[in-house]
């Protein structure tokens, strides 16, 4: 049997899976745009529960890499923070800040720096639910009765309306339940999901699948009648 190697994806080619993805289409059918099995591109969708991750982006408030290699030429000048900060237009406190977090044995190199503050921003934040084993335990209970997460974060909203500490959005449900994370929802608890899916997909795929937005027994407007043409306008 012939094994074909194995395929590394480009950013590129991710987002037009991604975007296939969003549109409806299958994983076969985009696997097919690639010449390749479903399988080799269901991982990448699986990853994150069906769910596109967010394309990731520099704070505007954060330092870019010329402001750091102008603080790494500046210590090398034995200039003070407080001359670095006001040739940069920031507080000297910014400044010192980061030296201390991303220098290193007391040396600070600007593109080790910027590399070391964009993998910290890369690290998954903790989400609402992590930090509330109250919530956590509210939505399992609706949800092993068969309560949507739609319907589960309005009766929150309603049963508690002025204590947002215990309103959770049905998105952020979805997302922990398809995006497995410690200490959030349990992945069992995707049988009681009405869909029964083990990842997320596109709300307008799922009204097609089920009929939704479909007029019934609807016929072909090549075959009407002949008649049809003699009828009078008003």
């Amino acid at each position: 049997m012939k094994y074909r190697t194995r395929i590394y994806y480009t950013e590129e080619q991710k987002t037009v899976m991604w975007d296939r993805w969003q549109k409806g289409d299958s994983l076969h059918a985009i696997a097919r745009l690639f010449d390749r099995n479903h399988s080799s591109i269901a991982g990448i969708f699986s990853g994150t529960g069906g769910i596109r991750p967010a394309r990731r982006t520099r704070s505007s408030i954060a330092l870019s890499l010329s402001e750091r290699e102008e603080i790494s030429r500046g210590i090398a000048s034995d200039e003070s923070m407080r001359s670095i900060a006001i040739r940069l237009g920031r507080a000297p406190s910014i400044i010192s800040r980061e030296i201390q977090r991303n220098g290193v044995d007391g040396k600070y190199s600007a593109a080790r720096a910027d590399k070391r503050a964009w993998e910290r921003a890369c690290r998954p934040k903790s989400c609402k639910l992590a930090g509330s084993p109250w919530l956590r335990r509210a939505i399992e209970i609706k949800l092993r009765v068969n309560w949507s997460p739609e319907q589960i974060a309005g009766w929150l909203k309603r049963e508690y309306p002025g204590d947002e500490s215990k309103h959770v959005s049905h998105e952020t449900i979805y997302r922990s339940l398809f995006i497995q994370a410690r200490g959030v929802l349990k992945k069992e608890l995707l049988q009681y999901l009405r869909s029964e899916r083990t990842m997320r997909k596109p709300i307008h795929v799922g009204q097609l699948e089920d009929g939704r937005g479909k007029i019934p027994y609807a016929i072909s407007i090549s075959e009407r009648p002949a008649t049809v043409e003699d009828r009078a306008v008003p």
